[in-house]
């Protein structure tokens, strides 16, 4: 029998992949984190599934209810917030699972930075202002960040930033991405991405601070940061660009054999 890592998503049933929905009809076993999914996620196990809760369970918990449902030989339909790729704690339950000898897999999902981008209606990565995307956490009661990747050493780049778990810190790390963006700087909070409870806020560096503390945010909220956000005075890309030399350079790439 197979745990399955599955991308849930933001939150929102329909943005579950086709796959995901598959893994999780065959699955008799859930493990859920019921403080963010949809009610009609669950709705996709089959009848009679074990639905277990894992937002008070530890590691040892989780790993408890997995060797023990391969024993019995049932799939797991292991649901992660997002997509399995990041922030999904799965490295450190596929290397029990290994050591057990239970066999897994893993199926992406929407992540929630790209929920709120798309939700905002923004492209991250905009020609000649910004070409790459750092996503990156806040370090608070949680594992120490590699001293290498201190916030200011990603802001120095000016890419866009995705701050995870970091809502609850949003005026301190405003204030210090000021002096790399600008106070101007357009910033966005998405919580809880295409959830009923959905809220949007669009500020600047400025004032983005006083916003989410004026909204009592404290959870489940992703913060973008970057001029990409402004989506005004930036070029044409180089694949759609009517600018003298380079539409000729795109036609040369379709002529077979150039």
């Amino acid at each position: 029998m197979t745990v399955h890592f599955i991308g849930a998503g933001p939150g929102a049933a329909d943005l579950l992949t086709f796959r995901a929905a598959a893994l999780i009809g065959s699955s008799e076993v859930c493990i859920y984190a019921g403080t963010y999914l949809d009610d009609a996620v669950l709705a996709h196990c089959p009848e009679g599934a074990d639905l277990v809760d894992s937002q008070h369970l530890n590691l040892d918990d989780l790993i408890a209810v997995m060797t023990r449902a391969h024993a019995d030989g049932k799939d797991v339909a292991r649901l992660c917030s997002g997509d399995p790729s990041i922030y999904s704690a799965i490295a450190e339950q596929t290397r029990r699972l290994d050591a057990a000898g239970v066999p897994w897999d893993v199926c992406p999902g929407v992540p929630a930075y790209a929920a709120a981008a798309a939700i905002v209606g923004r492209e991250l990565t905009v020609p000649e202002v910004a070409q790459s995307v750092v996503l990156t956490r806040v370090q608070r009661d949680s594992t120490k960040m590699p001293s290498t990747e201190a916030l200011e050493n990603f802001a120095a780049t000016r890419a866009t930033l995705v701050l995870h778990l970091g809502i609850r810190r949003t005026r301190e790390l405003a204030e210090r991405l000021v002096p790399f963006y600008g106070a101007d700087c357009p910033v966005v909070v998405v919580s809880r991405a295409s959830q009923p409870e959905e809220l949007v806020l669009h500020g600047t560096l400025g004032d983005i601070g006083e916003q989410v503390e004026a909204h009592g945010l404290t959870q489940a909220a992703v913060i973008l940061v970057g001029e990409a956000l402004r989506a005004e005075g930036f070029v044409d890309s180089h694949l759609y660009s009517s600018r003298p030399g380079l539409q000729q350079r795109h036609d040369l790439r379709q002529i077979p054999g150039q």
